[in-house]
């Protein structure tokens, strides 16, 4: 069961704002001010807006907890920031529940960038009487840091670690999550990701790449999944986290039930470093998986929240792999690719599509996929399928599916159901 929720994201700062956002259809894309990228050939991304540390403290007035706080690597703050929503959201923490058996899985793609470039530049490397390092160097910037900390924060004693497999990071650690719940290993996991790439390195990395977007006179237009002249993803950062429980534990407390995770699937492309497989192989293997794992038809799934990072070749993957497992049923599902508003948040963006299925189901609408432009018309890109083009759309959502595709081949996809108690 989900019963709790939190999230930093380029749309709203707690999970109420950015699904209103969301629903609206509202860009969270500008110029970028991490850094001056005048030199860059991408100028913008979809960054956290106003982001005060301070707010996210257990105790406000603790300046010694400000100070650790603001010690740590800017995406263990926005795990922190989400977790601590979340936790509050589900409040799991405020009886009797045993932290020895709650755990914390949380993912990150890349870790502490903003650290590794700060501590391992050139000055660093080329001081006269030898490099120097801050002896935080190391566990500021490891990718497995932010389930530590949440672990340590509120003392959760259960399995701790991080995942790493690129934009499929978040997605595999709540498979992760919801399997050690389903085994008996943990009554409760805090799961989720999150990720803050948005400094030289990753726009520089990216840009070399040719991954990203140039749209510099249009950046709230940039991302538009599906559309022909896509041009590559928009950068996105923040931190989402989600409360998974044991059905029974979550009752026994009365706890507040979002919904259920029915099944996930895991498999890889096997193909190319960076490129999905251009027949979509491991999208549809993936998704079947996840079908067969929940044990349900492909018919019965509402709502599809796809990869659709705005790339040439992996958009259309991806709408052939659609079309190959759900067969007629493709035209009567909707289909949304919230990156379009979020952009592209990597190790964070499983977990934030997650969560967009899980609030689709609580409140029976689906959010939009925005800035659709023109027809792309390749075979594989089928307009017939409802891409939920500009503007949210009601319906009944019992099942949401979400998929996330990362660099190296990994692909995961996770299901999710209306809960009715």
């Amino acid at each position: 069961m989900v019963t709790g929720l939190g999230a930093i994201t380029p749309i709203g700062n707690d999970v109420k704002s950015t699904w209103q956002h969301a629903i609206d259809g509202v860009s969270g894309a500008g110029p970028i001010t991490h850094f001056d990228a005048t030199l860059f050939k991408t100028k913008f991304a979809c960054e956290v807006k106003d982001f005060d540390p301070a707010k996210y403290l257990l105790n406000p007035d603790d300046r010694k907890e400000l100070k650790e706080f603001k010690k740590t690597d800017l995406y263990t703050q926005y795990a922190l920031a989400s977790a601590k929503e979340a936790l509050e959201d589900s409040k799991l923490l405020d009886g009797d529940t045993d932290r020895n058996e709650v755990g914390v899985i949380f993912a990150s793609g890349i870790g502490g960038l903003h650290t590794f470039e700060d501590q391992a530049g050139y000055y660093a490397l080329h001081e006269a009487d030898g490099p120097r390092y801050s002896p935080f160097f190391i566990p500021t910037m490891i990718a497995d840091i932010a389930a530590g900390h949440i672990s340590m924060k509120y003392g959760l004693r259960g399995p701790n670690y991080g995942v790493v497999s690129a934009c499929a990071t978040s997605t595999n650690a709540m498979i992760d999550a919801f399997n050690y719940i389903r085994l008996g290993k943990a009554v409760a996991i805090v799961t989720g990701g999150s990720e803050a790439p948005i400094f030289p390195a990753g726009v520089g990395g990216f840009n070399s790449m040719h991954a990203i977007s140039t749209r510099n006179d249009d950046p709230q237009g940039a991302s538009r999944p599906f559309s022909a002249s896509r041009d590559g993803f928009v950068m996105g950062e923040g931190g989402v986290c989600l409360i998974f429980e044991e059905l029974e534990h979550a009752l026994a407390r009365g706890a507040k039930i979002y919904g259920e995770v029915i099944g996930g699937g895991m498999s890889a492309d096997a193909y190319h470093i960076t490129a999905s497989h251009p027949e979509g192989l491991g999208a549809t293997l993936v998704m079947q998986r996840a079908l067969d794992d929940a044990g349900i038809r492909a018919d019965e799934v509402d709502y599809v929240n796809v990869h659709g990072t705005s790339t040439p070749v992996g958009d259309l993957s991806e709408a052939k792999a659609i079309k190959d497992v759900f067969g007629d049923h493709a035209y009567k599902m909707n289909i949304s690719s919230t990156k379009s508003m979020t952009g592209h948040m990597l190790g964070a963006t499983g977990a934030m599509e997650a969560l967009f299925c899980i609030l689709a189901c609580v409140n029976d609408i689906v959010p939009p996929t925005i800035n659709h432009a023109d027809g792309d018309d390749d075979e594989n890109l089928d307009y017939r399928m409802n891409f939920t083009f500009n503007k949210a759309q009601k319906r009944t959502v019992n099942i949401a599916l979400s998929n996330t595709f990362g660099f190296g081949g990994h692909n995961a996809s996770i299901i999710v159901k209306k809960y009715n108690g």
